[in-house]
């Protein structure tokens, strides 16, 4: 089954971090990354520009609306995604736990709705 691994964190911790901080985060995720590519888990993974860059689009009585930034303002961003194939729950949310975002973020575990054709 497969499921998504939403990466939520404060923009402005990245934001504030040194040069030194973000090599370090980027290693971090790298070395996640390879690890899940290796166990065969991984179906795919980015990680996303800040909410500055974001535009909501809305459509109503047949127009589109669009609005600069996220749909609604929280404490963390939506920051990045893993899209993992996983036996079970329980092994997704294992993968979702050594996501490095997890120790200062939140990671949201979905599972991905599979249609009947």
């Amino acid at each position: 089954m497969q499921y998504l691994l939403l990466i939520y964190r404060n923009e402005a911790d990245l934001a504030h971090a040194n040069p030194e901080e973000r090599k370090k985060i980027s290693a971090e995720y790298g070395a996640y990354t390879q690890s899940i590519i290796q166990s065969g888990h991984f179906k795919a993974g980015d990680g996303l520009q800040p909410t500055s860059t974001a535009t909501t689009v809305r459509v109503r009585d047949g127009k589109m609306l669009t609005t600069d930034g996220p749909f609604a303002e929280t404490r963390e961003q939506l920051a990045g995604y893993y899209l993992v194939d996983a036996k079970d729950l329980d092994t997704a949310l294992g993968l979702a736990a050594r996501i490095p975002g997890a120790k200062t973020g939140s990671i949201e575990v979905r599972p991905v709705m599979i249609y009947d054709n």
